[in-house]
């Protein structure tokens, strides 16, 4: 195989390309496979494994030799395990840092594109491409992404609609935030604000990077024309007791500490109130009764106590008892 790493421009800003893997070594190949085809001349991909208990190392290794394997000894989380390929591509020299789901495939013009209008734009931090689904590839995942402070809510501008219903800006727009699957940031800034919140582990440490970046000078983009394809969830799934879990605490982490005072009880109050009615509803409602959706209530039943309690990071043993099972025996 052809190494990732192509001939070095010194013109060209050097972007690493920091790709997370967690037992999903086919995923992280198909992705690598897409890499080979961009355009951009001065890159190098990083797969940063996060303890992985299959043989991902081995797999990734043999299929593309000239792919660095960053291998940790334990999941560390979406977060800091994108925090520590961050790092070890600062310290060799990036420009750029490119963090790419292991879910994903792009465009081969989608990163040239992000490059581009990033070096126009001196106060940028973070760029991000249009993403759309993989299946059907035509369905729109995210066109940037926003805010509402009000109802506590966080939009995909676009999300599972048809590219051809929802028209794509013509020029690139400033965003609140990108979604974390395709997320180019400058060295500048990672050095100015640091890197993703790690209290998160998994799920709004991209919308908080974002927030926190605007809020120290720095511009958020979304370039329309650089686009990339996502398997949507494709490592908790969409409505996983694991995902329901971080999804609901970290909303309740984010809102309550990033929301402007005077919206910050609504914003809360607000994701309280509706994470109570899917609960009273997945315990009531016939339909609701099964083991997949017992899992998601409690899921989001100790979502809310660990919320209460300020327990950030990794799932304590007993959310994970619910959430991995089969584990746990």
């Amino acid at each position: 195989m052809t190494p990732l790493a192509l001939p070095v421009e010194q013109t060209t800003p050097r972007v690493a390309v920091v790709i997370l893997n967690w037992n999903q070594p086919q995923l992280t190949l198909d992705c690598l496979a897409s890499l080979q085809a961009m355009d951009y001349p001065n890159y190098s991909a990083l797969v940063v494994d996060n303890g992985s208990a299959d043989d991902s190392v081995a797999r990734i290794s043999a299929t593309y030799p000239g792919v660095e394997v960053l291998a940790l000894d334990e999941n560390l989380g979406y977060a800091e395990g994108n925090n520590r390929g961050m790092a070890h591509a600062l310290a060799h020299g990036a420009d750029y840092v490119l963090i790419l789901n292991n879910d994903t495939l792009v465009a081969p013009d989608m990163l040239s594109r992000l490059v581009a209008f990033a070096a126009s734009r001196p106060c940028l931090g973070i760029a991000g491409p249009t993403m759309f689904c993989a299946e059907p590839a035509d369905t729109l995942f995210a066109a940037g992404s926003g805010i509402d402070w009000q109802r506590g809510v966080t939009e995909n501008r676009g999300m599972f609609r048809a590219a051809a219903a929802y028209p794509l800006p013509a020029a690139p727009e400033m965003v609140d935030f990108i979604a974390g699957c395709a997320v180019l940031a400058t060295r500048r800034l990672i050095d100015s604000v640091g890197g993703l919140d790690s209290g998160y582990y998994l799920n709004y440490e991209d919308v908080e990077w974002c927030v926190r970046a605007r809020r120290q000078g720095f511009e958020v983009w979304h370039v329309p024309q650089a686009v990339m394809w996502h398997r949507v969830s494709a490592t908790f799934g969409l409505g996983s007791p694991a995902n329901t879990y971080y999804m609901t605490r970290n909303a309740l982490r984010f809102f309550w500490t990033n929301a402007p005072p005077a919206s910050r009880p609504l914003a809360v109050a607000s994701i309280l109130a509706r994470t109570l009615r899917t609960v009273g509803a997945w315990t009531i409602k016939p339909r609701y009764h099964s083991e997949v959706y017992r899992r998601r209530r409690d899921a989001n039943i100790l979502a809310m106590r660990d919320f209460l309690r300020r327990h950030d990071g990794k799932m304590g043993q007993d959310v994970a008892a619910i959430c991995y099972p089969a584990t746990q025996a």
